[in-house]
């Protein structure tokens, strides 16, 4: 089973995600800072990592670019999902290294065909 690691600090977003993500057969891990985040990191490396941008601390694109320059998560496709869906938005974290960006609210169908053009073997 692929495990996708959720970084989102709103509870009802986590629950909508979690649910889109199981039902389509991940294992999620969730955390709701970027802190969270790197401790996760360290101990297991998912398939994939979603990330909201608007986080406490440290933001989603200060965390999509550590893990895409750390020799150790730089293979790992990073999706980020945020409200902050201007083409600026999405221009920067493009280039932070972000594999693709989905604004919120999510359309459930484009997360999933998002998702599997990452995590399909």
């Amino acid at each position: 089973m692929k495990t996708v690691l959720l970084v989102e600090d709103s509870v009802t977003e986590t629950q909508v995600l979690t649910r889109y993500l199981r039902q389509a057969g991940f294992n999620v891990v969730s955390v709701t800072s970027g802190e969270e985040a790197h401790i996760k990191l360290q101990a297991q490396k998912p398939d994939l990592v979603i990330l909201d941008v608007i986080l406490p601390g440290q933001s989603g694109f200060e965390l999509c670019r550590e893990i895409k320059t750390n020799i150790d998560t730089k293979k790992i496709p990073v999706v980020i999902c945020s409200t902050k869906g201007t083409d600026a938005d999405k221009l920067w974290g493009s280039m932070l290294g972000a594999d693709a960006y989905i604004s919120k609210p999510v359309d459930q169908q484009e997360l999933m065909k998002t998702i599997n053009k990452f995590t399909l073997v």
